[in-house]
């Protein structure tokens, strides 16, 4: 590497100012044109890790981004393209509140799937468990998940419940949190880390929708361990960034039966001898997923 030039990783982005972690400092870095101009692909997120040339006239300046070992893509609804949002972490956190707001299943399958196309490991935690009523949504929730394959945390950062739990997830590698805006993202992070005081608000009086809170992308360092990348609500998901043959795989309790339908291209949608149409007929599949499998196949298909 020549005079002037280290590599670190981005650790916060805030419009067009890149804080990139170095072994020795935390830099201000921009971009160098080139990549400015580059594709929307190839756009700077945290957990990148870059080259840097520092003591440049013009401040610390970001000159070349390192190959990615995972890349975690969001596409709204109403965008054309997907983009990019985080790189290099390990595990994809799905929060989800049981109650103010309401959880949406399909929400929780679709940031799911936008895990498992990146390559990283999936938990999901369910938020605010002391809403819950009678037969609690969250024993629903969290019978459905573990069914399908994925850890299930249940936590309330009001009663402390299942908080060490969380906390022992988080520390576990490097992560990102994903979920609609209002869900509690980052009062869980503050309630495990004090001091963090990310940006929290109450969810909207009529709209009952969360607002968002987090206005930067920031990849935190936690004392004791772990790293967690911090976000803006994911309110508005569209179809993950994944091609309709390999959305199957994105569903880990798809994952056993795939390879023994009669046909090596099925879709699991009307094929005869569809080894997975048959697991959920004998209830080893949920039909809940099969029915999200396809709306968002459906989806995919018509871009």
């Amino acid at each position: 590497m020549s005079s002037g030039r280290t590599r670190g990783q981005v650790v916060e982005t805030v419009g067009g100012v890149y804080r990139v972690r170095t072994a020795d400092d935390l830099v201000e870095a921009s971009l160098r044109g080139r990549i400015k101009r580059g594709r929307s692909r190839d756009r700077v997120v945290i957990g990148d890790q870059v080259e840097v040339a520092i003591g440049k006239a013009d401040g610390a300046v970001i000159e070349g981004v390192l190959p990615r070992r995972t890349s975690l893509w969001r596409r709204s609804s109403r965008a054309r393209f997907a983009k990019v949002v985080a790189a290099n972490l390990d595990n994809l956190i799905v929060v989800a509140s049981v109650a103010d707001p309401p959880p949406s299943p399909a929400v929780i399958d679709r940031m799911l799937v936008m895990g498992e196309a990146a390559g990283m490991s999936c938990v999901v935690v369910l938020n605010k468990v002391e809403l819950a009523r009678g037969r609690s949504v969250t024993e629903t929730l969290a019978e459905s998940y573990r069914g399908a394959g994925y850890k299930v945390v249940a936590v309330s950062v009001v009663t402390g419940e299942g908080l060490a739990d969380f906390e022992s997830v988080i520390r576990s590698g490097s992560s990102i949190l994903v979920g609609p805006s209002g869900v509690g993202k980052s009062s869980l992070l503050n309630a495990v880390q004090p001091g963090l005081e990310l940006l929290t608000r109450t969810v909207g009086r009529r709209s009952r929708i969360g607002r968002h809170t987090t206005v930067s992308s920031r990849l935190i360092e936690l004392k004791g361990g772990g790293r967690v990348a911090d976000t803006p609500g994911f309110s508005d998901t569209g179809a993950p960034e994944v091609e309709p043959v390999g959305l199957a795989r994105c569903f880990a309790d798809f994952r056993p039966w795939l390879g023994r339908c009669h046909f090596n291209d099925c879709l699991h949608l009307r094929e005869p001898g569809c080894a997975v149409r048959l697991a959920v007929a004998q209830g080893k599949i949920q039909r809940r997923r099969l029915h999200s499998y396809r709306t968002i196949l459906a989806e995919l298909r018509s871009r």
